[in-house]
């Protein structure tokens, strides 16, 4: 059974609940471990045949972490079976939910130089009783400008997860 690596990056804990999920649905073909990015520096890559990695946006951009993971790891991701995917609230809007437009996803492999073999974009989820003060009206305006949830008292999940396993299926039958 081929061994699994996935990685998240995650601000508020939605983009782990993905990687759970994504994990429980590769379950039957692979033997998955999941950690987060803070704890992959100390961990042997070459022990799996497929890593992927999960990351968030916050603000516009994915933590400077990832950036110093892919680069100190490049030559093997790019040499081995390797997905990304991009959770983000702009995944929302059908016009930026594929890895062909989605803004943060172009910023992505522009400034990495990785090559996954599989690609995919989430929509996030905004959770304003998570933020701090500041985050909540930060976040809150940001979704008033772009015509996203403004309501402070109410989770807005948009993750599509018909779309995850979509994704899953592909990881499965690349196998």
């Amino acid at each position: 059974m081929k061994k699994t690596l996935i990685i998240y990056s995650t601000t508020d804990g939605h983009t782990k609940k993905i990687c759970n999920y994504i994990s429980e649905k590769l379950e039957k073909n692979f033997r998955s471990k999941i950690i987060s990015l803070d704890k992959s520096k100390n961990i042997d890559l070459t022990k799996y045949d497929l890593i992927i990695v999960g990351a968030s946006i916050r603000y516009g951009k994915h933590k400077p972490e990832l950036y110093s993971f892919i680069q100190r790891n490049q030559a093997h991701l790019n040499s081995i079976d390797s997905a990304f995917f991009s959770v983000n609230a702009v995944a929302r809007k059908n016009s930026k939910s594929s890895t062909d437009t989605n803004p943060y996803m172009l910023k992505f492999l522009k400034n990495s130089n990785w090559e996954p073999k599989s690609l995919a974009v989430f929509a996030g989820k905004i959770d304003y009783s998570k933020y701090k003060v500041l985050d909540k009206v930060m976040i809150r305006f940001i979704m008033w400008l772009t015509d996203g949830p403004t309501n402070i008292s109410n989770v807005h999940e948009f993750t599509d997860w018909n779309r995850v396993e979509l994704f899953c299926k592909a990881l499965i039958n690349k196998e």
